[in-house]
């Protein structure tokens, strides 16, 4: 498959990414490949590293909370749980819809609900809508959380929240041990896709080509072609593709690097929007001046002819 596809830009072609495909390591030591002897696995779990313990995917047609871990370099599902959804469904976008959006998320917090509304219940786990693709979209709103029910009614219908996911007491006292702040994701699908793992397997590889590529423009200090990775409509906290140009034209003049280097890399494919990607990784960028750590989000689209292209980033 790699040699069939043009995924660089400009001149790279079947050559470059042969050359690519040769010297990408696949997974390293600190994450783990989706790669499964089972007949399917979930589409958009395309690497996990050991650092995420747990993946939770939410099937909103199936009313049902699934959660995965690695287990002998597979996806394996742990358990599943009822869940309730938004009254008026899902696909999120703006404020007061009372529908609960559809993407990846991450859960930021656990909140002590002993003075919060009774609906509540037990525990509440707020998630980062919006996220940066969201904001891409000019989706509105917030205060989207995992959380339990009222002690009252254990067990609300499937459609009846302002937006959140809800849980019953019982089933999210059990879960909560498995929820780590800024590590679990949160998937939230209209319906729970499967994929054959080798299918799983190539588009993994073609993601970590390119985004091999985009850690080396950044360590060669090529801004060409590390501006060639970025799509036309990029949008960034306010900025425009012509002034995120500009913006790291200034950053690369002024803090010439020696080294770039990525690890727990989290390889994820949105549930709802056709070819898009999520890259979540700890990025350390080392220069004369010393190192800097932080955890990178890059929000990547692939076109019908395997062009991929970065529309939107984010830390954290």
């Amino acid at each position: 498959m790699q040699g069939q596809h043009r995924i660089s830009a400009g001149d790279c072609m079947h050559s470059m990414l042969a050359l690519l495909c040769l010297s990408v390591t696949p997974a390293g030591a600190d994450s783990i490949a989706t790669t499964s002897h089972a007949d399917r696995m979930p589409a958009y779990l395309l690497e996990v590293p050991e650092s995420v313990s747990n993946v939770l995917v939410a099937d909103a047609t199936a009313a049902t909370l699934y959660r995965f871990t690695v287990t002998d370099n597979r996806i394996v599902s742990q358990d599943q749980r009822y869940m309730s959804i938004g009254q008026n469904g899902v696909g999120k976008e703006r404020a007061w819809d009372r529908k609960t959006p559809l993407g990846v998320y991450f859960i930021t917090k656990r909140l002590d609900t002993s003075k919060l509304d009774a609906k509540y219940g037990v525990a509440a786990f707020p998630l980062d809508y919006p996220n940066a693709w969201d904001q891409y979209r000019e989706r509105t709103g917030n205060g989207i959380w995992l959380h339990g029910v009222d002690r009252s009614l254990p067990r609300r219908p499937a459609m009846d929240t302002d937006g959140c996911l809800a849980l019953p007491n019982d089933e999210l006292l059990t879960l909560a041990g498995h929820l780590q702040p800024m590590e679990t994701p949160v998937i939230v699908a209209r319906e729970l896709h499967w994929l054959d793992p080798a299918e799983v397997e190539r588009n993994r590889l073609e993601f970590r080509i390119v985004l091999d590529m985009w850690r080396q423009s950044m360590e060669q200090q090529d801004l060409v072609a590390y501006l060639s990775l970025y799509d036309d409509g990029f949008r960034h906290r306010g900025m425009d593709k012509d002034t995120w140009s500009a913006f790291r034209l200034g950053a690369f003049s002024a803090r010439p690097l020696t080294s770039v280097k990525i690890s727990d890399v989290l390889l994820l494919a949105d549930p709802e929007e056709p070819d898009l990607y999520l890259s979540r990784f700890t990025q350390v960028l080392t220069g004369s001046s010393g190192s800097i750590k932080t955890t990178k989000r890059l929000y990547w689209k692939r076109s019908p002819d395997a062009q991929w292209r970065i529309v939107s980033e984010d830390n954290g």
